[in-house]
């Protein structure tokens, strides 16, 4: 028991004088300020007061009768207490006796279970945070680690400087630290003699002075440091190295150093190589840096040469203000980036700066905080896509005059009223034409000031949507895509395309003609004749196909671009021909092709609705100024708004004057918009019952389920705004509905043609199989037959070099013959040719 209340009374105390024993051990006073070091003695002391204090007035000496009720406390039913009672009812009663008696000799039995109690020393319900296991296992760290013979006052140190240092006398350590970055080893000044030492700028000296203070002191001119600053005989000092200078230790045993700055020159950063583009817009410049200790980051940063653009047409107004273009550069991820070359890869095709001339300047920074940069790399035009199609051409330019400057909307506007002046002559899509005079309306709403900075960023991008739309096309059908690849690459050619952008263009094209194939094959597979139409639907294989391809590129890459556009005008005619001579042979048709007809026949009639609001909305505009409704007396350009109307009439009409092109379906005493409505209203139901009869073919078929709903839903906005002789708005929602009737058309075109080509598979290998046993074949794979028969390499050289080809075909023979597992007959056949040729 004295054991149990000295421990929970003189804990605190034992934990208070662990820590400050390890504090002792550890050397904490010397690293502590003198202020410091008083306000923790003090501190120290008033613990050791108060807890000495409070386990004194807590202690009690334990008496004999604590003792005997500890020990009555471990036994059951107390015996010790139950021995010291008497009867206190029924005394004289000699059954109550005997039942007394029997009592105490139960309890004296259970006396001889009695056995010495254990303490208990626990004192986790007293210290819930631990803290006498803290002070516990710094006391260890302490007494392992430290030293009492420490408390001195000369050293911080753990490594160096004991008892037996002060009683040899005065002795020092030193190290110098460079930067992390410089990679370089730490320096023990110890081991080095007096002289010139090299060191990187930014090193760190540590020195530890022991012995009695003021036996040895540094003296040092390398830290520039000005004002308050240590005493040169402070036992633990620390400074950093910022110029060239003397470090001496002076005192016995002391040394001296000329400290010389390793030079660390700023990173060095430059373009390296020419500029390289694709037809996307994407850029490559590569570039090359390099550092004494390595690059951490680089940027480049693009601004607008405003001194080389050439004020003309929409740049003749002063710019907005645009900060450059700031872009971080790639580094190595791995490796040494002491030196090395990486490339800049950005497409900033939809930047207000493509096309205009900038400069490039590229800067370095390394670990030091030092920057280097290149000369600017001046730039006649910041590379972006290339648009081939004029009138996206023309729509991309008014885009970059628009944000050139704000001041420029209505000209923009006046201008694309003008390339949508005859919209048959200029729009595949009428959805585009009406997209661009609905740009057009947004402009002349924001006025002479311009559009709002905000409106004017969403305008930009609808610019861009609608100039993509016209250069790519309709992309749903093989051919369709195939004609625009054939443009395109015919516009290259005349522009004077890089390498990049005609080995990108001709991928277009191998794409498209190899889906043209592919569509053509599943149309033959799903007619009702002979497998053998197959053969002679054929006119070019796989392999005349990407010879004649690999050929134009090579043309094409030579400058030879009258060769190049001779033999792109023949791939196309071969493509026509057997477009053509595959005409006319389709079977009858699936539910799938009914329904996708179907929709169709809904699209077309959705245009000759949309035009007729048009036409109808001209008519209500008697000044010509179409889609402000409510602001329609502006008398600028009222002559123009009125041939805007007749070139409408005149294109998508299809030559309907305007009174009987409206006129149709208007019953005696409707209104214009009540007509409109009605029809708009007929053709959502119609839209409805094709909705619902479309075949459940797969993920397509809910694709174009989904597109239709959209385009119902556009249906019915565009008939309430006809109902509310709101002619524009129903414009937009029309435009909105053909945008959603193209996707629910192009979804199930697809899912037609997967399904088609499935079910096609076993066909074609049949009639595969059939085409080769019906034509004889040499041991090289080619027919037996002539005359532009499949397989064949007739008329396939008109354009080519003859004699390369020819080397090229004899070297490939010499090759085949000398491969002794090809069969016999193959090998025979190929030592006649060689004895022949």
């Amino acid at each position: 028991m004295v054991a149990e209340r000295l421990t929970r009374a003189f804990w605190p105390l034992w934990a208070v004088l662990l820590f400050a024993a390890a504090g002792v051990l550890l050397n904490v006073p010397s690293m502590l300020p003198l202020e410091a070091f008083w306000a923790a003695a003090l501190a120290v002391c008033a613990a050791l007061g108060w807890t000495a204090w409070r386990g004194l007035r807590a202690f009690r000496w334990p008496s004999p009768d604590d003792a005997a009720a500890r020990l009555d406390a471990t036994l059951a039913g107390r015996p010790l207490t139950a021995l010291a009672d008497r009867q206190a009812i029924g005394a004289g009663d000699a059954a109550s006796e005997m039942v007394w008696k029997a009592h105490m000799r139960r309890m004296i039995l259970r006396l001889s279970e009695a056995r010495p109690v254990r303490p208990d020393l626990r004192l986790s319900r007293f210290d819930r945070y631990g803290l006498r296991y803290v002070a516990l296992t710094l006391f260890v760290i302490g007494a392992l680690f430290g030293s009492f013979l420490r408390m001195d006052g000369g050293t911080g140190s753990l490594t160096g400087g004991s008892g037996a240092a002060v009683a040899a006398g005065p002795s020092w350590e030193g190290w110098v630290q460079p930067p992390a970055y410089t990679g370089q080893p730490s320096l023990y000044l110890n081991d080095l003699p007096p002289g010139p030492l090299d060191v990187a700028a930014g090193s760190h000296v540590e020195l530890r002075l022991y012995g009695e203070v003021g036996a040895l002191t540094v003296a040092e001119s390398v830290s520039g440091r000005t004002g308050e600053v240590e005493s040169a005989a402070a036992p633990s000092q620390g400074f950093d190295i910022v110029q060239a200078g003397r470090l001496e230790i002076m005192g016995p045993g002391g040394a001296a150093w000329d400290i010389v700055l390793t030079p660390d020159s700023p990173p060095s950063i430059a373009p390296d190589g020419t500029l390289s583009r694709t037809a996307s817009g994407e850029m490559t410049q590569p570039y090359t840096a390099s550092d004494d200790f390595g690059v951490t980051s680089a940027t480049a940063t693009i601004r607008l040469d405003l001194d080389a653009v050439a004020r003309v047409h929409g740049l003749v107004a002063e710019p907005d203000p645009r900060e450059p273009i700031t872009v971080q550069l790639p580094l190595p991820i791995t490796g040494d980036r002491a030196e090395f070359t990486e490339a800049l890869v950005e497409d900033f095709s939809k930047h207000p700066f493509a096309g205009l001339p900038v400069t490039v300047l590229f800067e370095a920074q390394d670990a030091a905080g030092q920057i280097g940069q290149s000369v600017p790399l001046e730039l006649a035009a910041l590379p972006g896509r290339r648009f081939f199609d004029p009138l996206a051409k023309a729509i991309i330019e008014q885009r970059r005059d628009l944000l050139w400057a704000r001041e420029n909307g209505l000209r923009v506007a006046r201008l694309m009223r003008a390339v949508s002046f005859r919209p048959e002559d200029m729009f595949r899509v009428e959805a585009d034409y009406l997209r661009t005079r609905f740009i057009a309306r947004q402009l002349e709403a924001a006025g002479p000031q311009g559009p709002a900075e905000s409106s004017r960023a969403e305008i930009a991008e609808a610019m861009w949507e609608l100039a993509l739309r016209i250069e790519e096309g309709d992309l749903s059908d093989a051919m369709e895509r195939l004609r625009r690849a054939q443009d395109r690459l015919s516009e290259a050619m005349r522009d004077g395309a890089s390498n990049e952008e005609i080995a990108e263009l001709m991928q277009e094209l191998r794409e498209a003609m190899a889906d043209v194939m592919r569509q053509m094959a599943e149309q033959m597979q799903n007619q009702d004749g002979p497998p053998q139409d197959l053969a002679d639907m054929q006119e070019l294989s796989g392999q005349d196909l990407e010879d004649m391809l690999q050929q134009l590129q090579d043309l094409m890459e030579q400058g030879r671009m009258d060769e190049a556009q001779a033999l792109l005008d023949q791939l196309a005619q071969m493509m026509q021909n057997m477009q053509m001579a595959q005409g006319g042979q389709q079977g009858q048709q699936s539910p799938g092709e009914q329904a996708l007809q179907g929709l169709q026949e809904t699209l077309r009639n959705q245009q000759d609705l949309s035009d007729d609001s048009f036409q109808g909305m001209q008519g209500q505009g008697q000044q010509g100024q179409q889609g402000q409704q409510g602001q329609g007396q502006q008398g600028q350009g009222q002559q123009g708004q009125q041939g805007q109307g007749q070139g409408q009439g005149e294109g998508f009409a299809q030559g309907q004057g305007q009174g009987q092109g409206l006129g149709e379906g208007q019953g005696e005493g409707q209104s214009l918009s009540d007509s409109l409505a009605d029809r708009q209203n007929a053709l959502r139901n119609e839209l409805d019952r094709q909705r619902d009869g479309l075949p459940g073919l797969g993920q397509g078929a809910e694709d174009a389920r989904r597109s239709l709903d959209e385009a119902g839903r556009a249906m019915d906005n565009a008939e309430q705004a006809l109902r509310n002789d709101d002619l524009a708005g129903a414009m937009d929602s029309q435009a909105e509905a053909m945008d959603r009737l193209r996707d629910g058309i192009q979804s199930l075109g697809e899912e037609l043609a997967q399904n088609q080509q499935q079910q096609g598979q076993g066909q074609q290998g049949q009639a595969a199989g059939q085409a080769g046993q019906n034509g004889q074949q040499d041991p090289l794979g080619r027919d037996a037959g002539g005359q532009g028969r499949l397989g064949t390499r007739d008329n396939m050289l008109q354009n080519e070099d003859v004699y390369r080809r020819a080397r090229d075909l004899l070297e490939e023979l010499r090759r085949r013959s000398g491969d002794q597992t090809r069969p016999e007959e193959e090998l025979d056949y190929l030592r006649r040719l060689l004895d022949r040729f």
